[in-house]
């Protein structure tokens, strides 16, 4: 079996999918938004990242961060970011033998996907993705109209147009 190592550069630029545990019919990180903002910040207090783009969806979201030029910890923000975000939520999700012996919640998955962005194409590629992805899930018919999304930031500050995409038959392969 092939095994991956994580690429770990301080100050890089990484592009993040982080979903819950339990994705069907799951509408948690919209319905607790204030929560999940609020471990975001939070967290950005103890250990500083930028968001440089970031959507939230109902059971998943995806973003990309960029670290201080000294740090590499990418995990151990996610890590507090999730417990304060659990923590927030009232109890009563599904929970597995082996979350219940560790005295874990159900709410994450355990893991998250990253990707070290190499270069400005990777950047705008996933940048696009990011925003893009509410319409590819079928939650809205414009990127713009979806309220979770950095998307709205883009366009207040002259980086996309409101009808970004909007014309767009964008499909699967746009991202390949």
């Amino acid at each position: 079996m092939r095994r991956y190592l994580r690429h770990r550069v301080p100050g890089a630029c990484y592009f993040f999918t982080v979903n819950l545990a339990e994705r069907k019919n799951n509408s948690r990180l919209v319905t607790h938004i204030e929560a999940l903002r609020d471990a975001f910040a939070k967290t950005k207090q103890d250990h500083p990242f930028e968001i440089n783009a970031i959507v939230v969806l109902p059971e998943h979201l995806h973003c990309l961060w960029t670290l201080p030029p000294d740090d590499d910890d990418f995990s151990t923000r996610w890590s507090l970011i999730k417990a304060r975000f659990s923590r927030a939520l009232p109890a009563g999700e599904k929970i597995s033998k082996s979350r219940e012996a560790k005295g874990e919640r159900g709410i994450w998955q355990r893991r998250f996907y990253e990707h070290y962005i190499r270069d400005d194409a990777d950047y705008a590629k996933h940048v696009d993705y990011i925003h893009w992805n509410p319409v590819k899930h079928g939650l809205v018919s414009r990127a713009i109209d979806w309220p979770h999304s950095s998307i709205h930031r883009y366009v207040r500050e002259s980086l996309l147009s409101q009808d970004w995409a909007a014309d767009s038959a964008i499909s699967d392969e746009f991202w390949e």
